[in-house]
């Protein structure tokens, strides 16, 4: 065979190969990079990112136009910034935060990656926005703020609770937010309010130890080390007889007997429209924040039997869920 025909069918047959075996790594270099972070492994934030896919691939993005990225790194500061420093390193066109211990990670370790934080309680109370209209550092998203006056009002209606427990983590800055505004409504309340900070798992049992004998009422925050074990939190109150108010997803359905909660699915729609202007070219800091407008006060009858509490006939015409 004549040499040099020999050295053009080598390279044309090496042209070939190196197409046959790359071509997913070309595609993939070019694609749209959406990376989500979840603060933590909770049914409420894998329920809106579940969502959150759906919603956008209905838009046209799934995996074959975009490529999706997610980590539920563990529920601490050093876990969720490793997350987000991740997506700095592979390129995010995007960065997608559940819950606001994600949301301000994203903000601290990433100044050019647009961000989208979906169920971030006080997104002015805790710095992750500058206003709701023109929300600013780079980041818009979907707040989950309910009003806690409105959980208060419709506990109180039961019966006159004096001293509320309340369950927190001093380091998710939405929990402590709650904290915060449930001392307000305690002097207009004529309650007292009884605190524990719930900085780790272990931490959890002492807490209800100390504050189940001493409390008629116990709020649960939206803390993550506290949201993991609500089914725990949940029976050891019922055996003390202290009934639970929250504002956290699924928290009615599992046993609290008044909950005031925002729609994990509905704000998972809300932020892939958030995400698909973005992509569009809309700047995330001119983008207004989204508020939940999918909004359940569920009242859990199971549990006020139990507890032998009279459902007052007002707090049955207000409820928009009854668990029987």
């Amino acid at each position: 065979m004549n040499y040099s025909l020999f050295l053009k069918l080598v390279l044309a047959f090496s042209v070939l190969l190196s197409v046959a075996v790359f071509p997913a790594t070309t595609a993939k270099s070019a694609s749209l990079i959406i990376a989500s972070v979840l603060s933590s492994d909770q049914p409420r934030y894998r329920n809106a990112h579940k969502a959150f896919v759906r919603a956008m691939a209905a838009k046209g993005y799934d995996q074959t136009t975009i490529e999706l990225v997610t980590q539920i790194p563990n529920p601490d500061p050093i876990s969720w910034s490793n997350a987000i420093r991740k997506f700095n390193a592979i390129g995010a066109n995007i960065i997608v935060a559940f819950g606001a211990p994600a949301a301000l990670a994203a903000l601290q370790e990433s100044h050019d990656i647009p961000i989208v934080f979906v169920d971030v309680y006080a997104p002015l109370e805790t710095g992750i926005a500058k206003s709701l209209s023109a929300p600013g550092n780079n980041a818009t998203g979907v707040s989950s703020k309910v009003p806690l006056s409105t959980l208060i009002k419709t506990a109180q209606e039961f019966k006159q609770f004096r001293q509320v427990g309340v369950l927190f983590t001093s380091r998710e800055v939405g929990s402590v937010v709650q904290l915060k505004e449930l001392k307000r409504l305690a002097a207009q309340n004529r309650f007292s309010v009884v605190e524990s900070n719930v900085d780790s798992p272990a931490m959890l049992e002492q807490a209800l130890s100390s504050l189940l004998p001493q409390v008629d009422l116990l709020y649960v925050t939206e803390s993550s080390m506290v949201g993991r074990q609500i089914d725990k939190v949940i029976r050891r109150s019922m055996d003390h007889r202290v009934p639970i108010i929250t504002q956290v997803p699924d928290g009615g359905e599992r046993g609290a007997l008044v909950s005031l909660e925002a729609h994990p699915g509905e704000m998972g729609h809300q932020a892939a429209d958030l995400a698909a202007k973005v992509i569009a070219g809309r700047k995330p800091a001119i983008i207004p924040i989204v508020a939940p407008k999918k909004v359940d006060l569920i009242i859990n009858m199971k549990t006020a039997r139990a507890l032998d509490l009279h459902v007052p006939i007002q707090v049955l015409n207000v409820a928009t869920k009854i668990i029987k």
